[in-house]
C-alpha cells in the first residue's frame, strides 16, 4: 500500500506545474489521494516521495547519517555501508529502478551521462562526496553505484600518529620537504593529505589538484582545480595532468596534488625539481618501497622518452620523504612508516641505475631517525 501510495503522488507531482518540491506540497497531495490516511503513515510516506523526487531516493536515508562513510550498491538488492569503519548490510533493498534514478540524479546536473555506451562515469555530490556508477554491459547483475562521503570533520595528524611522530611530519611540512603519501584504497591518504597540508603556513599560496575533489583546506590562500571528463559531446575535458601544468603558471609556494595515477606523476616531479618545494602528493602503493616504484612506472607512462635511469634521478632528486598509511585493525587508519628517499652516496652515485635509497624514519608507527637531506626552506 505504502509503495503504491507513494508512487501516485510522485505521478500527481509530475502532473503539476514544475515547481519545488516541498513537504507540505506533497502533504496536501498524499492527502488528496488517500484522505483516511493516518497521521503516523502519513509522515513517512512524505519523507519517501520528497527523497525519491529531489534527492537520490532512498540513499538519503542512509548519506543523512554522519557515521556513514561509504555507501556500496552491488545492484538490485541489499545495499552496503562502511559505518565508523566497519562494512555491514544497511537496512535497505533497491530495485534497478530505484538505483538507475540515483545515478541519474548524480550525472544529470553534470552535463555527464551512463548508458550502455558510455557505462562508467565518476562524479562528485554538492557537497563534495565522491560517487562512481558502473551499469550493464559492464555491471553484470544491474547498474552499481558507490558513494565515499565528504568528511564534514577535520582530521589532524594526531589522529594518524603519536605525537613524536607528528612533530617530524610537522617539521617535514615546514622545512619545505616534498611528502608522497602512500596507502592501499581507503586507507586515509587523502585524510592525511590534508591533514599534512593543513599545517602549511597560512601566509603561502597553495594550488590543489584533484581527481574529484575532496580536500577541504582551512586557509584563505588556496585555489582548488579539479579535473573533469569530456562531455557526451567529447569536448571540455580536463586531465590531472593538464592541471598540474597549469598550476605552475598560477605562482604557488605550493601544489598539492590529491593522487598521481599516470603520466601526471612526471609533471609532479618537474613542479618538485623547479622550485616548487614543499609539494604534496599521494599514490596507491603497499609500502615505500612499491610507491617509487609506481612513481617509476606512471612517469614513464608519461610519453616522454626518457631512459629509467634519468627518471630514477629525478625521482631521488624531487621526493624527499614517503609516508605510509595503513588501516590497522577494523576501523583506525594509521601511519606506519615514514622513509626519506637518501641522497646517493658511494656506489649508487657511481650506479645512477639503481633506485633510490630509503632510509626509515618512522617504523611500526615509532620514530627511528631524523631526515639527514638538507631542509628545502630556511628556518
Amino acid at each position: 500500500m505504502t509503495a503504491a501510495l507513494a508512487e501516485e503522488v510522485r505521478r500527481r507531482l509530475l502532473d503539476e506545474p514544475p515547481g519545488p518540491v516541498t513537504p507540505a506540497r506533497v502533504r496536501r497531495l498524499a492527502r488528496a489521494a488517500a484522505p483516511l490516511l493516518h497521521e503516523t503513515d502519513l509522515e513517512p510516506l512524505v519523507a519517501r516521495v520528497c527523497a525519491v523526487t529531489s534527492g537520490l531516493g532512498r540513499l538519503d536515508e542512509l548519506l543523512a547519517d554522519d557515521a556513514v562513510s561509504e555507501v556500496m550498491v552491488n545492484g538490485p538488492g541489499p545495499v552496503w555501508v562502511e559505518r565508523s569503519g566497519v562494512v555491514e548490510r544497511a537496512p535497505l533493498v533497491l530495485d534497478a529502478g530505484a538505483i538507475e534514478h540515483a545515478i541519474e540524479k548524480v550525472v544529470a546536473p553534470l552535463g555527464l551521462r551512463v548508458d550502455r555506451s558510455s557505462p562508467l562515469v565518476d562524479a562528485r555530490l554538492p557537497d563534495g562526496s565522491r560517487v562512481n556508477a558502473v551499469v550493464p554491459p559492464l555491471a553484470v547483475d544491474g547498474p552499481c553505484l558507490t558513494i565515499r562521503r565528504f568528511r564534514r570533520r577535520a582530521v589532524g595528524l594526531a589522529d594518524f600518529a603519536a605525537p613524536p611522530v607528528v612533530a617530524l611530519l610537522e617539521r617535514a611540512v615546514a622545512e619545505g620537504r616534498n611528502l608522497i603519501v602512500s596507502g592501499g584504497t581507503a586507507s586515509g591518504k587523502t585524510t592525511l593529505l590534508n591533514a599534512l597540508a593543513g599545517t602549511i603556513p597560512a601566509a603561502e599560496r597553495v594550488i590543489t589538484v584533484e581527481d574529484a575533489a575532496e580536500l577541504s583546506l582551512a586557509r584563505d590562500h588556496v585555489v582548488r582545480l579539479e579535473a573533469r571528463p569530456p562531455n557526451a559531446e567529447g569536448a571540455g575535458g580536463a586531465t590531472v595532468r593538464d592541471l598540474v601544468r597549469n598550476a605552475l603558471r598560477m605562482r604557488p609556494d605550493r601544489i598539492v596534488v590529491g593522487e598521481v595515477r599516470d603520466g601526471a606523476a612526471f609533471d609532479m616531479l618537474q613542479a618538485m625539481n623547479t622550485g616548487h618545494d614543499g609539494s604534496l602528493s599521494t599514490c596507491h602503493a603497499n609500502g615505500p618501497v612499491d610507491a617509487i616504484r609506481r612513481l617509476e612506472t606512471m612517469t614513464l607512462m608519461a610519453g616522454v622518452p626518457l631512459p629509467l635511469v634519468a627518471v630514477r634521478q629525478q625521482i631521488a632528486s624531487a621526493v624527499d620523504v614517503v609516508v605510509h598509511v595503513a588501516r590497522t585493525g577494523r576501523a583506525r587508519r594509521v601511519v606506519t612508516e615514514v622513509t626519506e628517499v637518501a641522497e646517493a652516496t658511494g656506489d649508487r652515485r657511481a650506479r645512477a641505475d639503481l633506485p633510490p635509497r630509503l632510509r626509515p624514519l618512522v617504523s611500526d608507527g615509532r620514530v627511528v631517525g631524523e631526515p639527514t637531506r638538507p631542509r628545502r626552506r630556511p628556518a
